[in-house]
């Protein structure tokens, strides 16, 4: 008797954990055409993001993002690995200490975390950027100290504030 009700137990507690992991294993498919734009807190409103798949505020996930030519998104950093994938313009990547990166239609670039970098946009811009964690921004000055988003984004389009978080949140998948 003790065996049974444990083993009922035990399918109460672990069967819809089965159910959302059988449910993560279909496929997803998000049109671009009918995907959501919106400002993303502490990002230039020049940049519009729409969550294509995951909760960026809680892990892994992917956007498409688009800019304008000469959106730029200053010195920062993000506490995960970041990917991204050029499907239309073009753009400029830079790194602490590195090169600049010219990107085109068709390009990636693997971002890897707490590296400082910066991305202009040359001409508008259509990417996909995909954070390997919940994502984040950290702005840095010229000398590496971090500073406010109104800060860095004072000479820039004024950033989204937090109450738009709320639309991030809601645009999951």
């Amino acid at each position: 008797m003790r065996f049974c009700s444990c083993c009922v137990l035990l399918a109460i507690l672990v069967g819809p954990a089965l159910r959302s992991a059988r449910a993560e294993d279909k496929m997803v498919h998000a049109a671009s055409a009918t995907s959501k734009f919106v400002n993303f807190p502490g990002l230039p409103t020049c940049m519009r993001g729409s969550v294509q798949h995951g909760d960026p505020s809680k892990g892994a996930s992917v956007i498409l993002a688009k800019t304008t030519a000469g959106c730029k998104i200053p010195w920062h950093w993000h506490s995960a690995s970041e990917q991204l994938m050029i499907v239309s313009g073009s753009a400029k990547v830079e790194m602490k200490d590195g090169s600049p990166t010219t990107l085109h239609a068709g390009d990636y670039v693997a971002l890897p975390e707490k590296n400082a970098h910066q991305f202009t946009c040359l001409m508008a811009c259509t990417f996909f950027v995909a954070p390997s964690g919940a994502f984040d921004i950290h702005y840095v000055d010229k000398d590496g100290k971090e500073i406010s988003p109104e800060e860095a984004l004072k000479s820039k389009a004024k950033a989204p504030m937090k109450k738009e978080m709320k639309d991030m949140k809601d645009m999951k998948m």
